[in-house]
């Protein structure tokens, strides 16, 4: 018996408004590598739904840079820690160290894989270069009087090194051990956000806050020349070389990415990113990397929204652009369409709802009037060709379209704060801490006011079943105007945190705050087994097979198991699934499988093998 993972689809890179996000990519221009979140992922490139997951970061993860040589990764937190760790065999932590005293911005390696730079905010200094293996100092990285954003290491001999921030100073390192040699203070009016320097070490470029773009000497930092004024129209946040040194790409707050011919200091090509309609500042380019060792002209992009996009010389519009959620996933649902296709809807912290395709691993966003913030609860209904319901914390109910990946119409407002969502055929329950509101057709039918406070809600054709703060589950019938109230059960010792009918409406799974989980007969709340105990923490999301007999569930303790009616004693388990969390479970791919969803933003998909 196994829980086996078999693929990551990997959040979007975490941003924030006003501040460069580091991309990096392998030697061979197979891997990206970024932050999101307190996470490091490393995603296939040509196949964007293969990706791994370093966990190991405590705080908030920042930057990801790979080693010349491909074998290690060198990430940098917001605790200013940095880890070095194989990125090649199982993820193991080689090297692990305090850099400064705030947020990693930027890691720059040698050729040699050897030494790194690490620099961003601190108080005694901004960074520190040392060997990778040990820890040694071998230079010391002084100059600046502000935070560094970037620093770029020369990759021939002799070596060089470059590093620039929000003192507007772009200080030039000589080494090895690297030492301050020159600091250029008068180029850049405003924060510097990328140096880097040619694969072939003969330039060096700035680029900043004040739109401007400086070309220096790679060898002897001599300032030489300043190309495109007035072409970017706001900061420029990121900058790349392309392997033959010859071109280098920019991303911009203007919305753009732009691809410059070197010698003649001239733009070959603009990629205008800006969506349909309205100015909107989350399509503002905040990282760039043009992966080396490609022949297809690939630039990459990273928009403030999260979304990554494939850019092509010769192509004014994406290739491909990959979507998906920036911060905690919250609420996870699965549809399963007429012609057999199948998606997940997913919802998150920020408000963002994405549909996924099972069968490749891609994500859209829903477009239209989006929630605000927090998405507590999802639920599908099979009306019409398929409607998604979501409910957030901007206290509205909404719904989309499945087939048009939209939402329709207008968003209707709740009376309270709601703590989950079901579907009863045509029927929308909102479950509030006082009420359950009854909706059809987004119109408010009915209320039923509760003795206590109501914690879940669950639902199957025309039967309800709610669960509240005086420990109890009520199972009733509910109609378009009221909820009758049947069967009253003394399920746990601890509040119920989540409901699950089986598929014939026979059974219902209850979860609790405490990691229990309990199952009981609709009909009269007879017990059917109550040995569900391996869970530690709060139960976030129960699912039932088609036939039944197993249940997957996922709690707060970031593990899943899998649960045996016929064997109530047996499970499968996967344990650290997600970190600090699991937060959605569903069967799919005929049931072969498990979809989880988690505080970690990623979807995971699980093989079981010997159920029980």
């Amino acid at each position: 018996m196994s829980l086996t993972n078999e693929q990551i689809w990997a959040p979007s890179p975490s941003t924030t408004r006003g501040q460069p996000t580091q991309l990096s990519s392998d030697a061979k221009g197979e891997k990206l590598a970024y932050a999101s979140n307190k996470s490091i992922f490393i995603r296939s490139i040509d196949n964007p739904a293969v990706a791994r997951q370093y966990t190991e970061h405590k705080a908030q993860a920042t930057v990801a840079r790979f080693s010349p040589s491909g074998f290690y990764v060198a990430s940098g937190d917001a605790a200013g820690t940095v880890k070095v760790w194989d990125c090649v065999g199982e993820g193991i932590t080689k090297g692990d160290y305090s850099i400064v005293n705030g947020r990693i911005n930027d890691i720059a390696w040698d050729g040699d894989s050897q030494r790194i730079i690490a620099v961003g905010d601190g108080k005694q200094r901004y960074g520190h270069c040392f060997t990778w293996d040990s820890g040694n100092s071998v230079g010391e990285i002084y100059g600046h009087t502000q935070p560094i954003n970037s620093v770029s290491i020369r990759q021939q001999r002799p070596l060089r090194a470059a590093a620039a921030g929000d003192d507007k100073t772009l200080v030039f390192y000589h080494g090895v051990p690297f030492k301050f040699n020159t600091g250029i203070r008068d180029k850049h009016t405003n924060y510097i956000y990328g140096v880097a320097f040619s694969p072939d070490g003969s330039q060096l470029v700035s680029v900043g806050g004040d739109r401007r773009i400086w070309l220096y000497d790679g060898k002897t930092g001599e300032p030489k020349a300043s190309i495109g004024e007035g072409e970017h129209k706001g900061s420029i946040f990121g900058v790349s070389w392309s392997k033959d040194s010859r071109k280098f790409a920019t991303a911009s707050a203007d919305r753009t990415v732009k691809l410059w011919d070197v010698e003649a200091g001239k733009i070959t090509q603009t990629w205008d990113l800006s969506s349909e309609g309205a100015v909107n500042p989350l399509d503002q380019q905040v990282g760039v990397v043009i992966p080396p060792g490609r022949s297809d002209g690939l630039v990459i992009s990273l928009s403030l929204s999260g979304n990554l996009n494939y850019l092509v010389e010769g192509s004014p519009q994406p290739r491909q652009v990959l979507k998906s959620h920036q911060k905690n996933i919250t609420a996870l649902t699965r549809f399963s369409a007429d012609d057999g296709k199948e998606t997940l809807w997913t919802g998150s912290f920020e408000g963002r709802v994405c549909s996924w395709d099972v069968a490749t691993g891609t994500a859209d966003t829903v477009d239209g009037d989006n929630h605000t913030n927090y998405i507590a609860g999802l639920t599908s209904t099979q009306e019409g060709k398929g409607r998604i319901y979501s409910v957030g914390w901007d206290d509205t109910l909404r719904s989309a379209d499945v087939a048009a990946k939209t939402y329709t119409g207008t968003s209707t407002k709740l009376s309270a704060q709601p703590k989950g969502v079901a579907t009863a055929g045509k029927l929308v329950l909102v479950a509030s801490s006082e009420s359950i509101d009854i909706y059809q057709d987004s119109n408010k039918s009915g209320t039923f006011k509760a003795r206590a406070d109501v914690t879940a809600v669950a639902a199957h054709e025309n039967t309800v079943a709610f669960g509240s703060e005086d420990l109890k589950v009520h199972i009733g019938s509910v109609t378009s105007s009221a909820i009758t109230p049947e069967v009253e059960i003394k399920a746990s010792r601890n509040p119920v945190s989540t409901l699950s009918f089986s598929p014939d409406g026979s059974l219902l799974a209850v979860g609790d705050s405490r990691g229990k989980i309990s199952v009981f007969k609709t009909k009269d709340g007879s017990l059917v087994t109550d040995r569900w105990t391996a869970h530690t923490s709060r139960i976030t999301s129960i699912a039932w097979n088609s036939t039944g007999t197993h249940v997957v569930s996922g709690a707060l303790d970031t593990n899943i198991f899998i649960w045996s009616l016929a064997k109530p004693g047996d499970w499968i388990e996967a344990k650290n699934a997600h970190k600090e969390g699991v937060t959605g479970v569903a069967w799919i791919a005929d049931e072969t499988k498990i979809a989880s969803a988690g505080t970690d933003a990623a979807i995971k998909i699980w093989k079981a093998e010997g159920l029980p």
